[in-house]
């Protein structure tokens, strides 16, 4: 009875935790959504199915799969024709944009 107690408790305080942090996490996807939709321009670019653009001036975010360091290279310094977009959006906007983009061109 204890044993299947504590399997209960550990089972219980998992999935506690792990909505917490699945909250926060969906706070930022939804919110670098946003960046990439809005502020940033992004969609006017790339492709990326998951925010319902297909501009194809930049490379196809879907193909490429880029991860998250290389999206925030990309975004504060700019690369090719894509302007640097540090001192454009905040230090905040610009790590949302990179979160999203890397889990949206994952799907």
């Amino acid at each position: 009875m204890k044993k299947l107690f504590l399997n209960f408790f550990g089972t219980s305080l998992l999935l506690i935790f792990s909505s917490l942090t699945h909250v926060n996490a969906d706070e930022l996807f939804n919110k670098g959504k946003e960046v990439f939709l809005e502020a940033g321009n992004c969609a006017a670019c790339h492709m990326l199915t998951d925010a319902g653009s297909n501009a194809m001036v930049g490379p196809n975010l879907n193909e490429i799969r880029p991860d998250i360091q290389r999206i925030l290279m990309a975004v504060r310094n700019g690369i090719g024709v894509m302007p640097a977009m540090e001192g454009i959006l905040t230090d905040e906007e610009i790590e949302a944009v990179a979160h999203y983009t890397s889990i949206a061109a994952e799907q």
